[in-house]
């Protein structure tokens, strides 16, 4: 273990510790009330199965991601791909809705949402797939738009759950992991013409097929701005007592568990709307910095992708890096009512269980590549003498 430390980016695994440990605290203090009146069960419950969720994403990071080279990837992206391919219409029959999306399988006492795994499992198979056409030297354009459109047709199954947050970022994961394959930045103005193209079409489809692309609960959310004015509609109620918590907090915050708006005002205080009720009781200034580690812990991450010796590496770093990014933008954007509101979860902050386990294994998938970067450096350096 000792020498796997030495090699991990030690900035980057602090600031997954210190989330980890600092969202276990929010998600018992939002979540203590809630728990009680709106779901019957004891105070503590959601502390504990996040805690679960910490420990056995933090296991898997430790004693396996770190355990199994990038270059065995191949088979299980193809393997997983295949899976997620199947799995995700199976939601239409043996699903479970919630805030009435079909959008998780129910296990026992806990819930699988297979969206949130296919969002790694295409940062993963993008990674195998273009470093394997780097490798063959193929210049075929048109086979570098495969990722893309795999990832179409996984966002447009999840858009039918209907799940327009989780569909939005597959989409910008595959798309921006897409423009930056050097093949593609290479030949920019032929991929552009085939992008417009494509898109035309598509919406030349839409409108001929009469079908619109949201429904009608996805249309009341693009009326998004000044949410106080409508606080007795669905469109404003959760949006403006969100800036009520964030008012109340001030510069410093009511004092940790002394929330008022976590009592029934928040809804889902627990996970979406965390960031609120953390900057309620712990001050504007813990927010800025919550907003400042999570740029520090991106900019780390992107400086293993742009250091990493192979373009697998750099591409699972990479998506990585968009894979948070996103959550992180969707997720504040719609709380300050900077954007429609889609239900997309805070990094290592909010509750959920397969989202905190994906992102703590992807964030383990880059300390891997951090180490292979090192190894393969220290090698050439050794040879060289």
């Amino acid at each position: 273990m000792g020498k796997l430390l030495s090699r991990m980016d030690i900035p980057l695994l602090i600031l997954t510790i210190v989330y980890s440990i600092l969202g276990l605290i929010m998600v018992y203090s939002s979540s203590s009330v809630s728990a009680v009146i709106t779901y019957d069960v004891g105070t503590y419950h959601f502390f504990i199965r996040q805690a679960i969720f910490i420990a056995v994403g933090f296991f898997i990071g430790f004693f396996i991601i770190l355990h199994f080279k990038t270059y065995r990837y191949p088979f299980i992206a193809y393997l997983a791909l295949i899976a997620i391919l199947v799995i995700l219409p199976l939601l239409f029959v043996k699903g479970k809705m919630t805030n009435s999306a079909t959008s998780w399988f129910e296990i026992g006492p806990f819930n699988l949402q297979p969206s949130e795994f296919a969002k790694s499992i295409l940062i993963v198979f993008s990674a195998v797939y273009y470093a394997k056409l780097q490798k063959r030297k193929v210049k075929n354009i048109y086979a570098y738009f495969i990722p893309l459109g795999i990832g179409a047709i996984i966002a447009g199954l999840v858009l039918m759950q209907p799940d327009l947050g989780s569909a939005a970022i597959i989409g910008g994961i595959v798309f921006l992991i897409f423009l930056g394959v050097p093949a593609v930045q290479n030949n920019i103005l032929r991929v552009f013409k085939i992008i417009v193209v494509a898109v035309v079409l598509g919406v030349g489809v839409l409108l001929y097929s009469g079908q619109s692309f949201l429904n009608s609960m996805q249309m009341s959310r693009l009326n998004f701005q000044k949410p106080c004015t409508r606080y007795t509609e669905a469109t404003g109620y959760q949006v403006c007592n969100g800036f009520i918590a964030i008012n109340n907090g001030g510069l410093f915050g009511v004092g940790l568990g002394n929330s008022t708006q976590k009592y029934m005002y928040l809804p889902e205080s627990h996970t979406d709307f965390i960031f609120p009720i953390i900057v309620e009781e712990l001050g504007l200034i813990v927010g800025i910095l919550i907003i400042l580690g999570y740029g520090y812990m991106l900019y780390r991450i992107l400086r293993i992708a742009k250091m990493s010796e192979t373009l697998r590496g750099s591409i699972l770093a990479y998506g990585t890096f968009w894979y948070l990014t996103l959550h992180i933008l969707i997720n504040l954007l719609g709380v300050l009512a900077l954007i429609p509101l889609t239900g997309v979860p805070l990094p290592l902050l909010s509750y959920g269980g397969s989202f905190t386990i994906n992102a703590i294994c992807m964030l383990f998938v880059v300390q891997e590549v951090c180490i292979e970067n090192k190894t393969i450096k220290t090698k050439r350096e050794i040879k060289a003498l």
